[in-house]
């Protein structure tokens, strides 16, 4: 029995010796990395937590408001969870107006979106954009429809804005900065295929776009070429509702097929048009030319819906490539689900008000937006552990775990925009315990990809 007692008591004090020598060792290389000459002007926040127990393993101003960049997606996605359920779908109508009469619509077409991300992405099997297109020709043939006289319109805009406040300028008008609307199509992406010139300073070319046909949209190429291997270091700058967009910096040299993504202006008109071609057989641009601005409301007999993919995929494709347009239309459908205005204020209202019941301060998740984009955006790392701690505790949990990256292999969401690197994840050990773990660094200098494989270094400790 003494014997028994002996070795649990000295396997006691053993796993305790190596949890300090696992937090002397940590601390250590934290401090070392505060020293960092990156780091001399850098605000950080840290928080681990030893699941095991419920104990701190290590904190560093956990209470810090900072910048959290794409981590703050995983607030998004679980408050969306928690209130639309998992099995929450989009649903899209295709109406119209007037009367048939012999194969012909003696009126306008009316496709009525819901806030839909995923209406024409290529991340899915039933939403690609032929896909869709072909579901909604072959809906509108059933319907007795095979002409109209007057458009089809797909209305891109709840009241209020498309864009959240708080995002710059040369964000807005690439891919990454597609406002989210009433009606999304191909995730408001299109594409810009460049060839370079064969020496440092020559003209870019723009050769084509996908879709091949863009509609309300007059690009300038102001781009030139760099030497081999710099990437893409080109800014799409668009004013806000306007046509006239100017593509600036520099893509390498000797590039024949290089793509640059924009934010697409009018959505709902591109794909309104579209399929109006496929209908009518008419030329795109013809149809464009006397495209009305506004219509007039009348009666809208809806003959046929499609539903998105389920909320449990949606967050995988969120929360896996970090798609800020899919955060950007969750927040307003949260909005609109529980105040009735769909707008990024009102979706932000219902996530604060979410976790403010659940024992978070709005204070500590001061955000602007759904996914992060905004400099703007304060949340802190004790934030950020709550609501990842929260989560585990969920029935969705397998979901929400499954669809976080694998970074440098940690389960782990990360954020990063300008002067922005950040985690939150999961660390399981190799003596069994698991750590929830949040890590912000705001305003350090240098390159990110030195910062972030400082980050993985410290955090490498914990496995």
């Amino acid at each position: 029995m003494l014997k028994k007692l002996f070795f649990i008591i000295f396997g006691f004090y053993a796993s305790l010796g190596q949890a300090q020598s696992v937090r002397t060792h940590f601390n250590t290389r934290f401090r070392e990395l505060l020293h960092d000459p990156d780091m001399i002007h850098a605000s950080v926040g840290l928080l681990v937590i030893n699941n095991n127990t419920g104990n701190t393993f290590y904190s560093f101003n956990p209470d810090l408001g900072l910048a959290p960049a794409s981590c703050q997606k995983t607030i998004v996605a679980t408050t969306a969870y928690d209130l639309l359920g998992s099995h929450f779908t989009y649903k899209t109508q295709v109406g119209y107006t007037g009367y048939i009469e012999n194969g012909t619509l003696k009126g306008d077409l009316i496709i009525q979106g819901s806030g839909d991300p995923t209406l024409g992405s290529w991340r899915y099997e039933d939403t690609r954009e032929d896909t869709v297109l072909n579901e909604f020709e072959g809906a509108i043939h059933a319907q007795g429809i095979h002409t109209l006289t007057g458009n089809i319109y797909a209305p891109e805009q709840w009241p209020g804005e498309r864009l959240p406040g708080g995002w710059i300028w040369e964000d807005i008008g690439n891919y990454y900065g597609a406002g989210a609307g009433q009606l999304n199509w191909r995730e408001n992406q299109y594409d810009l295929i460049l060839k370079s010139g064969t020496r440092i300073g020559d003209s870019v070319v723009l050769e084509s776009t996908i879709p091949s046909e863009l509609v309300g949209l007059d690009m300038k190429v102001l781009a030139t070429s760099a030497a081999a291997g710099t990437g893409d270091q080109t800014v799409i700058y668009v004013p806000l509702f306007g046509k006239n967009s100017h593509l600036r910096g520099t893509i390498p040299v000797d590039e024949d097929h290089f793509a640059v993504s924009g934010s697409m202006p009018h959505p709902g008109m591109q794909m309104a048009i579209t399929l109006q071609s496929m209908i009518t057989r008419q030329p795109m641009q013809e149809i464009a030319s006397k495209y009305p601005e506004t219509w007039s409301h009348s009666k809208i007999h809806d003959f046929y819906s499609h539903t998105s993919p389920d909320l449990d995929s949606i967050t995988y494709w969120f929360l896996k490539r970090s798609i800020n347009l899919f955060g950007e239309a969750l927040t307003k459908t949260l909005g609109g689900a529980f105040t009735g205005s769909a707008s990024t204020d009102s979706g932000v209202a219902v996530i604060q008000r979410h976790w403010n019941r659940l024992g978070i301060s709005p204070y500590a998740m001061n955000i602007q937006d759904g996914c992060g984009l905004s400099p703007a955006n304060r949340v802190t790392a004790s934030t950020l552990v709550k609501v990842m701690q929260y989560a585990r505790k969920r029935p969705w949990f397998s979901s929400f775990y499954y669809a976080l990256p694998e970074i440098h292999g940690i389960k782990m969401k990360s954020g990063s925009i300008g002067g922005v690197v950040s985690y939150t994840g999961y660390i399981p050990s190799k003596d069994g315990t698991l750590y929830t773990f949040a890590f912000i660094i705001n305003n350090f200098y240098g390159n990110s990809d030195a910062i972030r494989k400082k980050m993985w270094n410290l955090l490498d400790i914990l496995k």
